[in-house]
């Protein structure tokens, strides 16, 4: 039997669209991890209330750098044809769950998109979708950014994960639940550090101390992530997980299926008429006549 010839990407990443991710995702790292990378005579440690705000702005035009290199190399009408519908039923899916024990189902449906989909069309999914959903439940505000960057990670990691021939059917969900899960409990750590050194009020043993090494604020962070998000994060990792094993198949399917009929990676060829018999030029394909109208008689 001829194997299955692998499903062409909606957008492939090119060596400079990769470079640019990269360079991002490690601004990024810096963004929400500035307060425990940071020395103790960093130059973040002594703005450390300006900090946050600084990459806050620097982020968006980031990201939107991320996005239209991305689309450069191959964001075709089909593409974005998908992104616009997959973007909007996970901004809609969003406030399903919202205020309701951290239950968002939205995450599983990016898993599985970024699975189905590429790393690269998933990254651009995660971060659309998490921009549309905010502006449908009125979530626009400084964290926003961090929000989009995160959820990108979360679709780019399922695009990534490994891909062999025998990880087919029952194995691949396993595969999917498994990441969702560690996802979702990521994701919230990660916004957990976002706006952990600007909330006043805290404990001092579960406080941000600017100037604090490593070996302080680890645990502080730890004890406040424990306290605070751990309730909303793990029926976050359980819904995802749940959802990808009882919806996996034929959403994956739906969107395999959609990428096979798009044809993203379909050659555009024009074919010149072929002489018939007579040696007139005529088509190679002739519209099929239109069939008579049926009647019937009124009984």
């Amino acid at each position: 039997m001829t194997p299955a010839m692998p499903l062409a990407r909606p957008v492939p990443l090119g060596h400079r669209s990769i470079a640019v991710l990269v360079l991002t995702s490690l601004i990024g790292v810096a963004a929400f991890g500035w307060p425990l990378l940071a020395g103790t005579g960093s130059a973040a440690v002594g703005h450390s209330a300006d900090a946050p705000w600084l990459f806050a702005l620097l982020l968006p035009l980031l990201l939107a750098v991320v996005v239209a290199q991305i689309s450069e190399s191959g964001l075709d009408p089909k593409a974005v044809a998908l992104l616009g519908v997959l973007s909007a039923t996970g901004a809609a899916l969003r406030p399903l769950g919202a205020g309701t024990a951290g239950l968002e189902p939205m995450f599983f449906l990016m898993v599985l998109a970024g699975r189905a989909l590429g790393p690269g069309f998933g990254f651009v999914l995660g971060s659309v979708s998490m921009f549309a959903s905010a502006l449908l439940t009125g979530g626009v505000g400084p964290w926003l950014p961090f929000q989009m960057l995160s959820m990108g990670w979360v679709c780019l990691g399922a695009g990534l994960l490994p891909r062999p021939a025998t990880l087919r059917g029952r194995g691949e969900l396993l595969l999917l639940a498994g990441y969702g899960a560690v996802s979702a409990v990521l994701y919230g750590t990660i916004m957990n550090l976002q706006g952990w050194p600007y909330i006043g009020g805290l404990s001092s043993s579960v406080a941000f101390v600017p100037g604090d090494p490593l070996s302080a604020n680890l645990p502080r962070f730890l004890v406040y992530c424990l306290t605070t998000s751990l309730g909303w994060d793990l029926p976050r990792a359980v819904l995802t997980a749940v959802l990808c094993l009882t919806l996996g198949t034929p959403v994956l399917r739906a969107l395999r299926r959609a990428t096979r009929r798009a044809a993203f990676a379909a050659p555009v060829a024009f074919v010149p008429p072929q002489p018939d018999h007579n040696g007139e030029l005529t088509p190679r394909t002739r519209p099929t006549p239109p069939c008579p109208p049926h009647t019937r008689q009124d009984r």
